[in-house]
């Protein structure tokens, strides 16, 4: 990376891996690059305060990152990213103030990609109390045998009338279906590129 041109600071992107909305701005320097690099949440170097800063450190809102992309002329970089929460200090989903649900007719299905962040952010802090913790700790077979459970129980509801046991079962279904994702290391959005090469 060139980081000459802005007397060692180069302009970062920062982009929803899942939604691709563009989240915010802000700027780096060779060791924050460094640092986003080797712990994988998104750190910049704050001009006002003059020094690294990285994202969510007060909040708990961190930016993880997916993927690091250089421009062609090495001086601005686009970083893919899972926010744990709003990124915006006045509390909104992006600093440009905008929803962060999504594009399209079911914006509502950005949802989704928020779970699976959790569900992440569940196995790699893994606290106390939690449901989901409690899955990860019994291990991967305990997952698998509950999506295994929960897929039963849908089909016993797909065939009574009774609309909102079947959608509870079918939510309890991709839930568990998520967790069994991220203990074997993939996400949903791999699941979708499968269904897209499917489809073309």
């Amino acid at each position: 990376m060139d980081f000459k041109k802005l007397n060692g600071l180069i302009p970062a992107i920062i982009q929803d891996a899942s939604t691709d909305t563009v989240l915010m701005l802000g700027f780096m320097n060779s060791e924050a690059l460094d640092k986003t690099r080797e712990e994988g949440k998104v750190t910049f170097f704050s001009r006002t305060k003059n020094r690294l800063w990285t994202k969510g450190e007060e909040s708990g809102n961190f930016l993880h990152v997916v993927e690091i992309l250089e421009d062609c002329d090495h001086d601005t970089l686009l970083i893919k990213a899972n926010p744990a929460g709003p990124v915006c200090h006045t509390g909104s989903d992006t600093c440009f103030n905008e929803d962060n649900t999504g594009s399209g007719d079911s914006p509502d299905l950005g949802f989704i990609a928020d779970l699976q962040q959790l569900i992440h952010t569940r196995k790699a802090e893994m606290p106390e109390g939690s449901y989901t913790t409690s899955l990860f700790k019994e291990g991967i077979n305990k997952i698998a045998q509950k999506v295994g459970e929960e897929a039963v129980e849908l089909v016993i509801e797909a065939k009574d009338d009774n609309d909102s046991l079947f959608l509870n079962e079918a939510a309890d279904l991709l839930y568990h279906i998520l967790v069994l994702l991220t203990a074997k290391g993939k996400d949903i959005r791999d699941v979708v590129a499968v269904l897209e090469q499917r489809h073309s």
